[in-house]
């Protein structure tokens, strides 16, 4: 049975939490206004056709920055700390509860099938139709994998179903970037 070690909004907060540690209410605010000017041009950019797109996770880390802002200048912090913060605790204690959960009910009574544990991360997927020309925009989705290679096959299979202008049906990957977290975060 799987079980994932960190769903995509968790590792979105994490992103957050990680950059804003040590920072002060300045620093803070000046990833607020950051996060809301990514907010506003993901959210101008197009859709992407399920919940986690770049629109998704720009308004969550945005509403997360926020929200240090407002419990930093409450509880008058002079640099952010996590173990400071309740709500991050809850957050980290409601992830290891859902963790513990999700281990018990995958586990088998007469105990045959392991419990693999996951770490899945976001990566950003950018296709290009193969017959349109250079200028024609670029079509993005994120997904939810354990690797790079897999996200790819993902997007190739999401990529292949895609209508509209594309009579060809065929898309060449342009980039596969991991974005949460980022290379080199956490794990």
């Amino acid at each position: 049975m799987l079980v994932y070690e960190y769903l995509p909004h968790e590792l979105a907060r994490l992103d957050v939490l990680g950059k804003a540690t040590g920072l002060d209410l300045n620093q803070v605010m000046e990833r607020v206004r950051l996060a809301a000017r990514r907010e506003t041009l993901a959210s101008a950019g197009p859709d992407e056709p399920h919940a986690l797109s770049e629109a998704w996770i720009a308004s969550f880390q945005h509403n997360q920055w926020r929200r240090i802002a407002r419990v930093m200048a409450e509880q008058r912090m002079s640099v952010y700390k996590p173990t400071e913060d309740r709500r991050a605790v809850r957050y980290h204690e409601e992830r290891l509860q859902r963790v513990e959960k999700d281990r018990a009910d995958a586990a088998q009574p007469d105990g045959r099938a392991p419990i693999e544990m996951l770490r899945h991360r976001v990566y950003r997927i950018t296709a290009r139709p193969t017959a349109a020309p250079a200028e024609e925009q670029l079509l993005v989705r994120h997904y939810f994998a354990g690797s790079e290679a897999v996200a790819v096959e993902h997007a190739q299979r999401s990529f292949s179903r895609q209508s509209g202008t594309n009579e060809s049906g065929e898309y060449q990957i342009v980039s596969a970037e991991q974005v949460l977290p980022q290379p080199g975060e956490f794990f």
